[in-house]
Parts: structure tokens; sequence; C-alpha cells
């Protein structure tokens, strides 16, 4: 066989390979997620291996969550990327970011976490305390100081950047008297902690973020039992959406939507009332528009 042969013969079975190894030889996604142990930790790396059985590359960045996921999209360190509503509408809205939105996920909580025998039993009692409100980068951090703009207390409260794990420790040790966090129900890390908790109220702020913000706040309810709580606890609800850099390729954003929907079941995204993952609650993402390869997939479900 002559060296010629021999190599049109070698390129022809590497471009066979090539068009039957599928996306992984043109595809290599980069999904942001969130910090060790986080709900975008896991949701995202569940999402990596479905898309990875789909023969995309796919790596997965931990980071802070929402507010440093959007930013990495934007200048595009990411492709793909987790983040609360609001932090995405004010991406979009604000900054003008190249931000496009795959799907809603799920509906996620704020908590506002307190030691069960505190004497705080609402949010204006937080004036001049110190409290955590989730860590640099994070979409807790963000929601948490609409939340306390609205309480107007009277004092403003001595705020810190905590993730959830350095919340819990702090509030243990009476380095701080509450925290923020926002996350599906049941969060493990509140279910499993030495020392007891309880959850304030604060559906009375739902209808002043909504008059300023829009729809990005719901009313939503703690079940009793999830934290062991004497009763439901009333609070403010945001969304989750499944975000990607404007300039991501339609037939990568489609088939990344398809996978989504196709593996759901094994997702398992949080849980919350009307907040499965769904189609038709999927394409509610407000200022936040659809990428058009996810509009095609939608058309293509729905005509």
């Amino acid at each position: 066989m002559s060296v010629t042969r021999r190599a049109f013969l070698a390129l022809a079975a590497g471009l066979a390979a090539g068009c039957a190894a599928g996306p992984d030889e043109t595809a290599r996604l980069r999904i942001a997620t969130g910090p060790v142990g986080g709900p975008y930790e896991v949701l995202g790396d569940r999402l990596a291996a479905e898309l990875r059985r789909r023969g995309f590359g796919v790596t997965v960045l931990r980071t802070a969550a929402s507010i440093e996921n959007l930013a990495m999209l934007a200048d595009g360190r990411a492709d793909l990327g987790l983040s609360l509503a609001d932090s995405a509408d004010e991406a979009v809205r604000v900054r003008h970011d190249p931000v496009s939105a795959l799907a809603r996920m799920y509906m996620n909580y704020v908590h506002l976490v307190v030691r069960k025998d505190s004497a705080i039993t609402r949010i204006q009692d937080l004036a001049g305390r110190a409290v955590s409100t989730g860590a640099d980068g994070s979409g807790t951090a963000f929601t948490a100081e609409r939340v306390l703009a609205k309480a107007a207390l009277k004092e403003r409260a001595r705020t810190s950047r905590l993730g959830l794990d350095e919340s819990l420790r702090a509030l243990a040790v009476g380095g701080v008297d509450a925290f923020f966090w926002s996350g599906g129900v049941p969060t493990p890390a509140l279910v499993t902690s030495a020392h007891p908790i309880r959850l304030l109220p604060l559906d009375s702020l739902v209808a002043p973020l909504r008059r300023q913000y829009g729809p990005l706040y719901e009313s939503a309810i703690v079940p009793a039992e999830e934290y062991a709580q004497p009763a439901p606890v009333p609070t403010v609800g945001t969304p989750s959406y499944l975000v990607c850099r404007a300039g991501l390729a339609d037939e990568i954003a489609f088939s990344v939507t398809e996978t989504l929907f196709a593996s759901r079941d094994r997702l398992e995204a949080p849980d919350a009332p009307g907040g499965r993952l769904d189609k038709r609650y999927a394409i509610g993402t407000g200022a936040v528009p659809l990428h058009p390869g996810a509009a095609r997939y939608y058309r293509s479900v729905y005509g």
C-alpha cells in the first residue's frame, strides 16, 4: 500500500469517526454552577453528565453562583450558567449584558435564619444587628440587600458576606444574629445543622418588591415539616434560570434545552409549588430573552 493511499484511508477513517462522535468534536461547553455542596453545583453536575451522554465535552466551573455566573457569561468565560431571576434581570435590563435564557428551572425560597432560641421574631428586629447576606458574587446576597432595603429598618443592620456553611458556623457562636439563604426546600445543610434554627416570615415584603421590580418575586410558603418549624413560614420566592451567553450557537442551545427536558427525571431540580421543571413554566423568563435555539425547541414541542 502506498503512503498516499494509507494517508487517504486514515483521513477517511478519521472523518467517519468524527461524524459518529457527535457534538464532542465541535462543542465544548463550560457550565458555571455554584459553591461546593450547593444546589447549583449539584444541578450543574447532573446536567453536565447528561450533556456528556449526548456527546458534548463539558467543564464544570465552581463559582459563588448567580452574580459571578452572569459575569462569566458576559465576558465569555462560560457558555452556560445558573442564576436567580432577579440577578439575571438586573444583568440584562440594567447592565445590558449579552445573556440569554434557556429555561426557567424552579422556585427558590428566601430563608431568613435565626437560632431557634433567638428573641428575634421578625425582620424589623434586625435593626443594628449582625446579619450575613450571603457570599460575595451570590444571588442570595443580591436578593438579601433588596429585602433588607424594603424592610426599612430603623437602624441599618451590620451586614457581612458569608456563604451558607460560614453563616451557620457564625450563627452558632454568636458571630451573626441572622443570615439569608436562597435555595430549594429543604436545603440539606439547614436540615442537618447541629444547632436548631428558626425561619422568619417575609411575606409582608413581597408586595413592595413586586411594585418596584415586577413579578420576579412571588409569595411562597416553607412547609413546617421541612425544618421542624411550629407552623408554615410565608416568605419571598424567586425562580432560578438556566442561562447562556447570547452568542451560543443556535444548534447547541437547541440541543442543551432538548437534553434538559429529556433528562428532567434524572436531573431532579429542586421541588417547589408550581416550580417543577415543565415546558410551559420554563418559557417564563421575563426580561431575559429566550435564546433563539431554545425558542425553536419550545416551538417544536408546542407548535
